[in-house]
């Protein structure tokens, strides 16, 4: 356990608990891992339950079961895991594999992100180059309240989902500019501006929303 301001040492244990300004000199593994105020750990990250409040950096791969975070994370190497709970800012360098991904911020997924549900209300940019999941669901938050509780430091992009690819069973999207959608059962919602779709069972569009091309496929 860490209070105030101090560094350890990676390796394995039972919880780790920082509060405070802190510093891991390697990778960790725990069952948990709580942290509160601003962390770095100089490696990767191996727990089961993981809850942020505060700003963070991984040198390394985060591997969780369940994960909460409230503020900034910023991981320098791909996530794997079950369920991730976001109210804040993720960044990833690599590919992100979750069972469930849903909350309220912004998100830049330098890989793949794959994943079996995933809800998002964008209260700033979301930038993936290319996703693959069973459902998809993306909504635009209350900026204005966002940008007030940042108190500015972070710049205030718009919150918009940008990406390569979206490929899925079931896609509600709005504000959300991509080259190719494809899936079953599709919608385009306000702010969207797609090139292509391509959809098997059904396809809506908002009025508003921008299509390059319409295609579907299978009977």
């Amino acid at each position: 356990m860490l209070n105030g301001v101090g560094s350890a040492a990676g390796g394995a244990y039972d919880k780790v608990l920082i509060d405070g300004v802190g510093k891991v000199e390697g990778s960790l593994n725990a069952r948990l891992f709580k942290a509160n105020g601003q962390i770095r750990v100089k490696g990767g990250l191996f727990t089961e339950g993981m809850e942020v409040n505060g700003i963070m950096s991984l040198g390394g791969p985060l591997r969780i079961n369940t994960m909460k975070l409230d503020g900034i994370l910023h991981i320098d190497g791909s996530v794997i895991g079950e369920n991730c709970v976001l109210n804040g800012l993720m960044t990833a360098k690599g590919d992100c594999e979750l069972e469930e991904f849903r909350g309220v911020g912004g998100f830049t997924i330098e890989g793949l992100l794959s994943a079996g549900h995933v809800d998002i209300r964008l209260e700033g940019a979301g930038q993936v180059h290319e996703i693959g999941v069973e459902s998809l669901k993306v909504r635009q938050g209350d900026q204005s309240l966002w940008n007030r509780l940042l108190g500015g430091i972070i710049p205030k992009l718009k919150p918009m989902l940008t990406a390569r690819v979206i490929e899925g069973d079931d896609l509600d999207l709005e504000y959300t500019n991509a080259d190719v959608v494809r899936g079953n059962d599709v919608i385009i919602g306000e702010g969207c501006s797609v090139g292509l779709v391509e959809y098997r069972t059904g396809l809506t569009v908002h009025p508003g929303a921008r299509i390059g091309k319409e295609v579907k496929t299978g009977d």
